[in-house]
């Protein structure tokens, strides 16, 4: 029979739903699954927070840059990052696959095995999901999280005056995707720095380790009803200049950024022209950094606490307009908008 195949040679339509259900079911606590549907116990007064991603392969992910490992925690990794911008810690996940027939076990085994990875760091179970035939292999996730009520961070929460603060550098990860690409252009990297750049693109780390930090600057009257949270942001998985674009757009304001502060790899320095490695960080995505708008005293020792690449990048002001300014005065101001970053359809 087909399916007493070595595993290596074994196909999805050897197998069958049911046999590809049993081998990812490995990857799921057993106290969990096999009901309808997965129960996920919240604290009190907490809120449930979800979120939604969908990866189609040769769109967000392919065989040239990514392992199967790599697709997996880069999935996984994207969606707690959505949960760290909402202010939420993670419950679980629930997976839905679309496989053609012809995909190999072995590679989606490799893909629950990265996911895996990436989830055990913060405890986040594999709880559910679905397997379809599609003809085009595409993964839907579904992240559950809890986050206390009234500390919850919302886009359309920013107010004119506050500082706005990047976690961490950006333009990473798509310098390391171009290495990926077209690895003649690392030449006159490292080997250290070639290095941390592709595993910026491969292996993101969601920035929920963040929220505990908020909670410590923001004790009050963040953790206390019905008073609203201070905070408003969300990640950088679409680039910086889209992220502080659509918090204005929801909050109704402006914002300028300096461009001078904005974090870069410092292998950048010696690579990159100072206009590619703007371009990177601000369009490039995939960082999964926060950018949050806070008062400017929360922000320094937001900023403080972090360390390493954190920094305030710009300021929320009156008006619409996103502006970035550049330290060298002659250089004029550049409005962002989002038709210069990546959208889906354009």
């Amino acid at each position: 029979m087909m399916s007493n195949l070595p595993t290596e040679h074994l196909q999805v339509q050897d197998i069958g739903e049911q046999g590809l259900l049993e081998r990812l079911q490995r990857f799921c606590p057993p106290d969990v699954i096999g009901d309808d549907a997965a129960v996920l116990v919240t604290e009190s007064e907490q809120s449930l927070v979800v979120t939604t991603d969908m990866l189609v392969d040769g769109v967000h992910f392919s065989d040239v840059t990514t392992s199967p490992e790599d697709a997996g925690w880069r999935a996984a990794a994207a969606n707690l990052s959505d949960l760290a911008a909402m202010g939420a810690f993670p419950l679980g996940i629930t997976i839905g696959l679309g496989l053609p027939g012809d995909v190999s076990v072995q590679w989606v085994e490799r893909l629950y095995q990265g996911m895996t990875e990436c989830l055990q760091k913060y405890n986040v179970p594999i709880v559910g999901g679905d397997i379809v035939r599609s003809p085009i292999t595409t993964l839907a996730i579904t992240a559950f999280g809890q986050a206390t009520a009234n500390f919850i961070i919302r886009r359309s929460t920013a107010q004119v005056g506050d500082a706005i603060v990047v976690t961490g550098i950006h333009g990473a990860s798509r310098a390391g995707l171009e290495l990926l690409l077209h690895p003649e252009i690392g030449q006159n990297l490292k080997t250290d720095e070639k290095a941390a750049l592709i595993t910026a693109h491969q292996r993101p780390k969601p920035r929920l380790d963040v929220i505990p930090i908020l909670k410590e600057i923001f004790p009050s009257p963040c953790s206390l009803l019905p008073a609203p949270c201070l905070i408003s942001g969300m990640d950088s998985s679409d680039g910086l200049a889209d992220a502080v674009l659509q918090i204005c757009r929801a909050s109704k304001v402006g914002a300028i950024l300096e461009q001078s502060k904005i974090p870069l790899p410092s292998a950048f320095n010696n690579w990159l022209s100072p206009e590619r490695s703007l371009h990177y960080a601000l369009y490039g995505g995939e960082d999964f950094e926060l950018v949050l708008c806070l008062p400017l005293q929360a922000a320094l020792t937001l900023v403080q606490k972090l360390g390493a690449s954190a920094a305030i990048v710009g300021t929320i002001t009156p008006g619409s307009t996103v502006i970035l300014q550049h330290e060298n005065k002659k250089i004029p101001d550049q409005v962002l908008n989002l038709s210069q970053g990546f959208q889906h359809f354009n």
